[in-house]
């Protein structure tokens, strides 16, 4: 359908909604011959008579009512598509709020300096957090969640980043002491770090080369509940860590961590973004999750350009 013809449909449901053809000049600010015109126009178009015309009578006929309801949803979402367009016309500004796992905030603080240069009306509020935050009810505009199964509700749209691993890494300094393990019964010589509250054991779940799974059972000389932690403990020789790709990835790229037996890692989860409806999405929501896609872009090797870089 032309854009004369959406306009056509406009002036045909003036008239009806307004009972008229003088009702609808008069609420238009068009003259009544004008609008006489261009719904005869539509009426030859569509080849149907939508309205019965007579000096004494005004009549919209059945077809001319089955044709109104149907223009006014096609209006509706050509209003929209417009609110849409203006939108992204519209400079980003005011305050995002996302929520993201620890880790993820490393990678998306390098690039936060240029990106908030670029927009200098928005405000950013990062929530770093491993729980499930329920966007809607803590207003919270943009989710990043790592899940081995995709995780969003009904009401929120979501968009796939990629595919990632948690992975063995270790300190230059640590495998110069022990040598380089060529299979996990090697481990056995290193120290641990684990992400355990309990006290006495910690399990490692692996997936090998062939698919095979193997619990690998250590007792870490350091135990913690936060990455980070473990991180920083892995960086300064302390022991093993089976750290989030996502976590040590900016470390390994820089070279101050490094793989342990690459073929064994855990089971591979999604990384996703969730956030509200597209519908009505504001300029500045938009440029964040552009923003955060890339940077977290499991298939890209723009980061490491930002190698020593690190917060």
């Amino acid at each position: 359908m032309s854009l004369d013809d959406l306009n056509d449909l406009r002036l045909f449901a003036a008239v009806v909604a307004g009972g008229g053809f003088t009702a609808a000049a008069r609420a238009l600010a068009i003259p009544k011959s004008r609008i006489s015109r261009r719904v005869a126009a539509l009426e030859s178009e569509l080849g149907v008579r939508l309205i019965e015309r007579s000096t004494r009578r005004f009549k919209v006929t059945d077809i001319g009512q089955d044709i109104y309801r149907h223009a006014r949803a096609a209006l509706a979402e050509a209003d929209s598509i417009q609110d849409t367009a203006a939108r992204l016309k519209v400079e980003p500004q005011g305050l995002v709020r996302i929520s993201c796992p620890p880790g993820a905030d490393r990678l998306l603080a390098i690039g936060l300096p240029t990106f908030l240069a670029q927009y200098p009306k928005l405000r950013l509020q990062m929530i770093v957090s491993n729980r499930r935050v329920n966007l809607i009810e803590e207003g919270v505009d943009i989710a990043i969640r790592v899940r081995e199964r995709l995780d969003t509700d009904a009401e929120l749209q979501m968009k796939v980043i990629g595919r990632t691993v948690t992975q063995l890494v270790a300190s230059p300094s640590l495998i110069k002491q022990f040598g380089q393990p060529a299979d996990l019964a090697d481990l056995k010589k290193f120290p641990t770090l684990g992400f355990t509250e309990l006290p006495g054991v910690d399990r490692w779940t692996l997936i090998g080369p062939d698919g095979r799974e193997e619990n690998y059972v250590h007792e870490p000389r350091l135990a913690a509940t936060d990455f980070a932690i473990l991180h920083y403990a892995a960086l300064d020789g302390l022991g093993v860590a089976f750290l989030p790709e996502l976590q040590s990835r900016l470390s390994i790229a820089e070279g101050r961590l490094s793989l342990l037996l690459p073929e064994w890692h855990s089971r591979e989860a999604t990384v996703h973004l969730v956030y509200t409806s597209r519908r009505g999405m504001l300029p500045g929501v938009r440029a964040v999750i552009d923003f955060v896609a890339q940077a977290l872009d499991l298939e890209s090797d723009r980061w490491q350009s930002f190698s020593g870089q690190a917060c």
